[in-house]
């Protein structure tokens, strides 16, 4: 069983890379095509636009200012009033410790020790009691220390003022309320001693020292065993004394309020695309000031960088399509004009599209501006590129144009949407018309598919219901310009170029194109084979999606090489003698051999385009031309292969592949002796098979699906030419048994095999009688050669494929 040889699929990027180098023809076109996607992305986020003019708040406009993009604009003065808002808002962070307390203790204990001690706060040395009298001076301290010597004095200080001092600092006492309560929405008490955190939102009932002393002056008046001069001497020892507990931490209150200012998002206002800011006659506010300043900006910047290069990395992403089949299989190869074809239609309707923009900013409003987005003639360009090219690449270069065209005006994804969707329609249009006059009528469909387009674009923009009809007429505008493009510059790409575009295909299709009369004339059986073959390989191409047209054509003129040597072809001797018996077999191998490079050379002096050629050149591929090789080997030579065979090279493309199995069947089916369905598709399947197994589809597109589809076809060609016909009576045998009064043969019927029409390999009707219909001689008479050459076409014995007459024992 004959296994297909997969296609390796590259393992990495570089792999890939390499094989794209290896199978495209990557110089000059490659390196013009990236400039030019440089070129064209540094275009889209070029500035070209008018600088708006700045009025400061407080003056009026002379004129309506419109905002050309989406522009989020931030309020710096509105923001840092947030800001410092949150800030005020932001509770301050007190540290509380019982550690001031445990300090104030021991100083009142060591103030208590020293009295009773006796000590002289006037002379000796420094002590607690010598500072306090330094805080208090020395006429306070004169009045107040001897109260506080006494015996009650220090008894209610120890035992009752100082543990409940210590339960009022626990709970915090802070040392002025005033610096907590302004502008405050409550306090964060952080105990140091448990490292814990509590918030206290009202900070009214924290206590202070101050109101804490009061408190403790009102408690000690109620104090019957403390006389009026006690009670004064331990209020003036207390506020001397006491501090808080509470202490503000300004470095973690900062870096809190820092922390919440910076998730406060800033203010800004949003302009859209198409807003009037400002309108004339207004007098500017601060907001609109604003505004206008950040659209000054933007406007000024000469280049917009981030444009560039996200329009450069994603035009690069999309170019992979022109190389890579979507199964990750390199397509066919690109040439070096191919690329430079791209890349001229790529620059040419991107800076239209730029300049028509800038055009239209200077003339009129934004709406304007939609207005020509959506009648730029895009469904002509790549209507364009579809009379060249195959789908994939058609629709690589359709998502590119309506790419840039979305950029260079700015547009949303709606624009692109719609020149990508009638980009795909006009190629289906373009594609599927069979002459001029239909590519005319295709106006009307082309319309209305875009005005449906159109439509769903224009509600998912959302656009406004005014701008409808205008934009309307802009999609009827952007089909006529489409069909106009089409028909000026498909004509400059013809002869520019040399491509065969879809039009010019359908011209060479004319009977009075003068190669076609020739072939006519001058080989009226090569003509009639290539008919045959046309409607084969134009069925097969339709089956599996290549190109009909461009096979049709080609197989058309696939053997106007034989123009040269007519008579050396069996289908073109009609009978008569065969040349190739007074020749050696490598003279005759040469002439065969000569007939593609001929076909070649006239595919170019009558201008038929590279295409065509290129399938001239290759629809035999490197195949031996096995019956002269064999007759060689016979005469005891030693001939090279390479001598016998055609130069090729193999087919490069579907429809080069689809033309070699066509021409083959069908010549070598001329030999089939009661060509029933059957027989005919046990013969075409030998036939593919056979060329499969030389490789000479190796280097073609097609699958095994493919030839499946192809011998289908191949068989309801075939079978429809050699179908059964009724045997008519010979005249005279009629009359002779209508003398007689005897029917003729069985039931009334002619005999077949007496005076019937035989079909000849050519397809000549020859009067056989009782004779074989192989000329004058008998077929065991003939030469090898001759044989050879009259019971299978060249084609045939190319494929290594014996005729039905070798089953009788005639070759």
């Amino acid at each position: 069983m004959i296994m297909q040889k997969k296609a390796a699929r590259p393992a990495s990027i570089l792999a890939l890379f390499r094989m794209l180098r290896a199978r495209h023809h990557c110089g000059l076109g490659l390196s013009v095509l990236v400039l030019t996607l440089l070129f064209i992305s540094l275009l889209a986020g070029a500035n070209f636009e008018a600088v708006p003019r700045v009025y400061v708040a407080g003056q009026v406009a002379d004129s309506d200012v419109i905002a050309d993009r989406d522009i989020l604009v931030e309020d710096v003065q509105a923001t840092k009033a947030r800001r410092k808002q949150v800030q005020l808002l932001q509770p301050p962070v007190y540290d509380l410790s019982l550690e001031p307390f445990t300090a104030f203790q021991n100083r009142i204990v060591e103030i208590m020790r020293s009295l009773n001690n006796g000590i002289d706060y006037h002379v000796g040395v420094e002590g607690p009691l010598h500072r306090l009298v330094d805080e208090l001076t020395p006429t306070v301290a004169d009045e107040i220390l001897p109260e506080l010597a006494q015996p009650e004095a220090q008894t209610y200080l120890l035992k009752v003022l100082l543990p409940q001092i210590r339960d009022h600092m626990a709970e915090g006492l802070v040392g002025d309320i005033r610096s907590a309560r302004v502008d405050r929405s409550g306090v964060i008490v952080r105990n140091l001693d448990t490292n814990t955190e509590i918030l206290r939102p009202d900070v009214v009932n924290l206590p202070d020292v101050q109101s804490y002393l009061a408190e403790i002056s009102a408690q000690i008046r109620q104090v019957s065993t403390l006389n009026p001069q006690s009670r004064r001497a331990i209020n003036i020892l207390l506020s001397a004394t006491m501090p808080s507990s509470l202490t503000l931490n300004r470095e973690s209150t900062q870096k809190r309020s820092s922390a919440v200012m910076s998730m406060v998002e800033p203010v800004y206002y949003q302009i859209q695309k198409g807003e009037i800011v400002l309108r004339k006659g207004e007098r500017v506010s601060r907001e609109q000031q604003i505004k206008l300043q950040t659209l000054y900006k933007s406007a000024s910047d000469p280049m917009h960088w981030d444009i560039a290069a996200g329009a450069f990395l994603c035009s690069l992403v999309l170019s992979i399509g022109f190389f890579v089949a979507p199964s990750g299989k390199p397509g066919t190869p690109l040439r070096c004009k191919d690329m430079l074809l791209i890349s001229l239609l790529l620059l040419l309707f991107s800076a239209g599209a730029k300049a028509v923009y800038v055009l239209g900013m200077r003339i009129d409003s934004h709406s304007f501006i939609n207005t020509l987005a959506v009648g730029y003639p895009v469904a002509g360009a790549v209507g364009l590129v579809a009379m060249v090219f195959a789908a994939r690449r058609y629709c690589t270069m359709a998502l590119l144009i309506s790419f840039f065209t979305m950029l260079m005006f700015q547009a949303q994804f709606s624009l692109f949407l719609l020149h990508f969707l009638g980009g795909m329609l006009a190629t289906w249009l373009v594609t599927n018309a069979q002459n001029r006059q239909d590519v005319v009528w295709s106006i009307v469909p082309l319309t209305i598919g875009q005005s449906i387009i159109w439509f769903g674009a224009t509600l998912l923009a959302q656009s406004a219901p005014g701008v409808m009809p205008t934009q309307l007429l802009a999609v009827f505008i952007n089909s006529v310009l489409s069909l106009i493009l089409l028909f000026a510059v498909s004509p400059v790409l013809e002869i520019s170029f040399g491509y065969s575009t879809r039009f010019r295909l359908m011209e060479l299709m004319s009977l009075e194109q003068p190669l076609m009369q020739e072939l006519m004339v001058t080989v009226p059986g090569t003509y009639h084979h290539s008919l045959v073959v046309a409607n084969m390989v134009e069925a097969g191409a339709k089956a599996i999606g290549a190109n009909s047209l461009l096979c049709k054509v080609a197989a058309l003129y696939h053997d106007v090489g034989k123009l040269s040597y007519p008579e050396y072809f069996i289908e073109n001797q009609f009978g008569g003698p065969n040349k190739h018996d007074k020749l050696a077999p490598s003279m005759s191998a040469l002439i065969l051999l000569s007939h593609v490079k001929k076909g070649t050379e006239l595919a170019e002096r009558y201008k038929l385009g590279q295409d065509i050629a290129d399938i001239i050149s290759q629809h035999h591929g490197t195949r031996l031309i096995r019956f002269f090789y064999q007759k060689a080997l016979n005469q005891g030579e030693k001939p090279r292969e390479s001598d016998f065979s055609y130069v090729g090279p193999r087919p490069q493309t579907k429809e080069a592949a689809i033309l070699m199995l066509a021409d083959s069947v069908e010549a070598s089916s001329r030999t089939l002796n009661d060509p029933t369905p059957a027989r005919i598709k046990s013969h075409i399947d030998t036939i593919i098979k056979g060329i499969f197994s030389e490789g000479q589809l190796d280097e073609s597109e097609l699958t095994f699906k493919d030839l499946h589809f192809l011998s289908e076809n191949f068989q309801r060609i075939l079978t429809g030419i050699f179908h059964q016909r009724i045997a008519y009576p010979d005249a005279k045998i009629n009359d002779a048994a209508r003398s007689e009064g005897k029917p003729n043969g069985k039931n009334g019927a002619a005999p077949a095999t007496h005076g019937a029409t035989a079909l000849t390999p050519t397809g000549q009707g020859k009067q056989c009688g009782d004779k074989p219909c192989n000329g004058d001689k008998p077929a065991a008479a003939q030469s090898p050669e001759v044989k050879a050459l009259t019971s299978q076409p060249e084609s045939a014995k190319q494929a290594g494929i014996p005729a039905i007459a070798e089953e009788k024992g005639q070759a």
